[in-house]
Order: C-alpha cells, then sequence, then structure tokens
C-alpha cells in the first residue's frame, strides 16, 4: 500500500497561500511519501491550478486532485487542463474527479444533479477518448456532441473516480483507473468497493484498479481518542448531508468519519493502517488531524502526525 498526503491551502493566509503550497508539496516529497491529493472545495484553490504549481516545484512525487466536481466543467475545458497539468507535472498526475453531491451542486451552484451516474460515464467517454490523442476527439452520447481536436501532450492521465455506490463503482471499474474514496472504512471497502470495481475491471479487460481511500489521521495518547474522534466529525465529517456517503457507510461499521479516523499512538495507526492495506486498499491519502486548545498547539500536532506518518512511506 503506497502512502501519500492529502495537503491544500490554509484559509485565510491570502498573501502566502501559493507559496504554502509549493512548500507543501516540496516537504512531502523529500519526506518521502508516494503522492500527495489535492482537495476541490467550493470555496478554495482550483485543484488542478495547485496540482501544476506543486507538479512545477517537485520531481518524482504522484500529485492528484481529489476531487473535481464534473458539473463545473465542460469535458473538452476539463480535458485541455488535465492535459495541460500533465504536461507540467511531466506524468505524474493523476485526475481524481466525481459527480459530487446534491447540496453542491443543486444548491450552491444551481446546477441539475439528475442522473449523476450516467452524466459520470458520459463525461468519461469524452475524457478518454481526449486522453488518447493527440488527435481528435469524436464523441456523440445522450449529453455531449464533441468533434475538437486536441494537441497538447502525448502523456496518458489516470483517471480515478469518486465511486462510492454499485453503479458508480461498475462505471469506475470499466472506464476509469480506479476509485478514490472518503469516509470509507475497512469493512465496506473489504465488501463492497474491492469486489464491485475488480469485477467490473476484469469483465472490461483493464487492469486492477486502484483503490485510493483518504484516511484521517491523529497521533495522540490513547486516551485522547474519544475526543479525537468527535473533533473529526466536526470538521471533516457531517455525513447526514450527504446522501452518497450515507450509503457508503451502510456497507461498513462506521456511522461518521470519526469512525474511520486512524488515532492514538503510533502502534495503533500502525494496526489501523494495515487493516485498511489488508481490506484491499492500494493507496492511502492521509489527512492529518491536527490536535489542541489553539493554533500553536494544532500546528504542533499535525507536524507530529505527519512526520510520524511519513516513517511509514512510500508503502505500508
Amino acid at each position: 500500500m503506497r502512502i501519500g498526503l492529502q495537503i491544500g491551502p490554509e484559509r485565510r493566509r491570502y498573501r502566502d497561500k501559493v507559496a504554502r503550497l509549493v512548500a507543501d508539496a516540496q516537504a512531502a516529497e523529500q519526506a518521502g511519501f508516494a503522492s500527495v491529493w489535492v482537495p476541490q472545495i467550493p470555496d478554495e484553490f482550483d485543484a488542478l491550478t495547485a496540482a501544476a504549481l506543486m507538479g512545477q516545484a517537485t520531481e518524482r512525487i504522484e500529485i492528484g486532485t481529489a476531487v473535481v466536481p464534473i458539473q463545473t466543467r465542460h469535458p473538452v475545458a476539463l480535458a485541455q487542463q488535465a492535459l495541460s497539468t500533465q504536461a507540467v507535472c511531466e506524468g505524474r498526475f493523476v485526475l481524481g474527479l466525481g459527480p459530487s453531491h446534491h447540496w453542491i451542486v443543486e444548491d450552491m451552484l444551481g446546477l441539475p444533479y439528475d442522473r449523476p451516474a450516467t452524466r459520470v460515464r458520459n463525461y468519461l467517454e469524452v475524457l478518454n477518448a481526449a486522453f488518447a490523442g493527440p488527435g481528435p476527439v469524436d464523441v456523440e452520447n445522450d449529453d455531449y456532441r464533441i468533434h475538437n481536436p486536441l494537441d497538447v501532450t502525448d502523456l496518458p492521465i489516470p483517471i480515478l473516480i469518486a465511486a462510492l455506490a454499485p453503479v458508480m463503482l461498475r462505471i469506475a471499474g470499466e472506464n476509469a483507473s480506479g476509485t478514490i474514496l472518503w469516509m470509507a472504512d475497512e469493512r465496506a471497502i473489504a465488501d463492497h468497493v474491492v469486489p464491485r470495481i475488480t469485477k467490473a475491471a476484469a469483465e472490461a479487460g483493464r487492469p486492477a484498479p486502484r483503490i485510493v481511500a483518504g484516511v484521517p489521521v491523529a497521533l495522540c495518547a490513547n486516551g485522547e481518542v474519544d475526543a479525537a474522534r468527535e473533533r473529526a466529525n466536526q470538521v471533516l465529517g457531517h455525513a447526514e448531508y450527504s446522501p452518497n456517503y450515507q450509503r457508503l457507510l451502510e456497507h461498513g461499521d462506521a456511522t461518521d468519519v470519526g469512525d474511520v479516523l486512524a488515532a492514538g499512538d503510533e502502534s495503533a495507526i500502525v494496526e489501523r493502517l494495515r487493516r485498511f492495506r489488508d481490506a484491499g486498499v492500494t493507496d492511502l491519502g492521509v489527512r492529518a488531524l491536527p490536535l489542541g486548545p489553539d493554533r500553536d498547539a494544532r500546528i504542533e500536532s499535525l507536524r507530529r502526525t505527519q512526520e510520524f506518518v511519513a516513517t511509514l512511506a512510500p508503502e505500508l
């Protein structure tokens, strides 16, 4: 299991966001992480722009988005941006995308959230044609009629889909390089995700899929684990707002993101992460959870957690 790190801009630090993003990516590479994953948050830095900046400033580390909503960009526009990012990253970029959630697409953006799985399939048809180039992109389906040449780079781009439900897992297995998960515990991954996407990939004649799991991690005293789980639920959770996550949780033992958290001392964290590996996770995207009563304490907590996980990198 390869170990990567989720990183993103620090809120409200407007003047030094770019410098901090670049520095975080460089630090992750120097620490030995296999990958960095950049979130696409509705009110924050654009993930592909961040990935390009990180790619220009690093040499070896894989850089992925986690994840870009398909509704916000026409597939040809996203293909151009992704191919440009891959050219900057020199083959180290991975495109993570998905259908997002109704409360983002409908309530925040005012766009329809109907037929999400079908829209993802049709979107992927365009992207796969675009990434097979350089050359013409000729795709006609229920959502798109596209006849557009692209000549950006000949470097391939792996696509990971935020696939949580059975239909989406089948689409990901048939049309992408794997899935990228959040709020999935070991049982949900082993019993629900891995069998479905692996079967779909095999039937489509594709290689075994990557299973990228985003997992929050907090290095702390074992007596602080309950407080850490509550903190995770407060800042990373709220599954009740997202039916996609609710349905995924039903396949495992977790009720919110706090139950997915790997927390405690070094041995407790290693034991939990090994369970994710044994469940079939190929790549871990660690989201270090800072703990403490004030900003300085949280910064120190974040540093300790990331430094410890780095000792496990690049593989567990």
